[in-house]
């Protein structure tokens, strides 16, 4: 079991839900992503996600791709990133998962990025433009050093697909509200409901959804329905508008607890 696991165990033991923040790592830089995850865990995040920055990011919206120009000028990389786990593990236990292209990882080598993952403190990876379909040695592989695969299924999956996504993913599965990129949105979808519903057939793991959640009524309905509320265009944005800031990590752990409405 791991930290991802064990969260939501005992949250649902608890009757309560779990707020999931993402931020890109390195941005404004590692030491910054650093006081980020102590600061999250302070106000309330239960899992956190590290985003690996990608010149290429096809699903993330101008707010999380101006992350990414940032924290790749500061020429991080994944062995960076994982270096950085190490660290946070010294003080934190907290679940955390890297979110990344399959590209990066990839690039690393499989083999070596479960065990060097592993090794860090990682408790799982989510490769967003991974298909379940081609994902057998990455789950394989993962799995065989004890870390979750969570993958993302999405409102226009197919009735085929969406059996096959959620047998495959572990720790949680990651529900996207919308079609379209990552970023902010006023209103979530009217379908919903109906999606997560519908998921809940297929699966007993979490299900925690993300894309446009970005106000504490977002963050409510999501509750209603689902396990977990995903939060990633909207921290991101306050980091970038803190990031000169002395107290940018505490400015951005406020904005989480208004979120969660504590």
């Amino acid at each position: 079991m791991t930290r991802i696991d064990k969260r939501f165990e005992d949250l649902r033991a608890e009757g309560k839900k779990a707020f999931i923040p993402y931020i890109t790592a390195g941005d404004p830089s590692l030491e910054g992503t650093y006081d980020l995850v102590l600061s999250l865990e302070a106000a309330g995040a239960d899992l956190i996600e590290i985003g690996v920055p990608f010149s290429d990011p096809i699903a993330d919206g101008p707010v999380i791709q101006r992350a990414t120009e940032r924290a790749l000028a500061n020429d991080v990389t994944l062995g960076k990133i994982l270096d950085l786990v190490k660290r946070i593990r010294e003080t934190s236990d907290i679940p955390l998962m890297l979110m990344s292209y399959y590209n990066p990882l990839l690039n690393h080598g499989l083999e070596r990025l479960a065990k060097d993952a592993a090794h860090a403190g990682l408790d799982g990876i989510l490769a967003s433009d991974l298909t379940v379909e081609e994902a057998g040695p990455f789950v394989r592989t993962m799995k065989a050093e004890g870390l979750n695969t969570v993958f993302l299924v999405a409102p226009t999956s197919s009735a085929e697909r969406i059996p096959k996504i959620a047998r495959t993913s572990t720790g949680f599965l990651y529900a996207v509200s919308r079609t379209g990129v990552t970023g902010e949105t006023n209103q979530l979808s009217d379908e919903l409901v109906e999606f997560v519903r519908l998921l809940k057939r297929h699966t007993d793991q979490p299900i925690a959804v993300g894309f446009g959640i970005s106000a504490p009524e977002h963050v409510q309905a999501v509750w209603a329905e689902a396990d977990g509320a995903i939060v990633g265009s909207a921290i991101v944005q306050q980091i970038e508008k803190q990031m000169n800031k002395d107290d940018m990590a505490e400015a951005v752990g406020s904005f989480v607890r208004k979120l969660r409405g504590s």
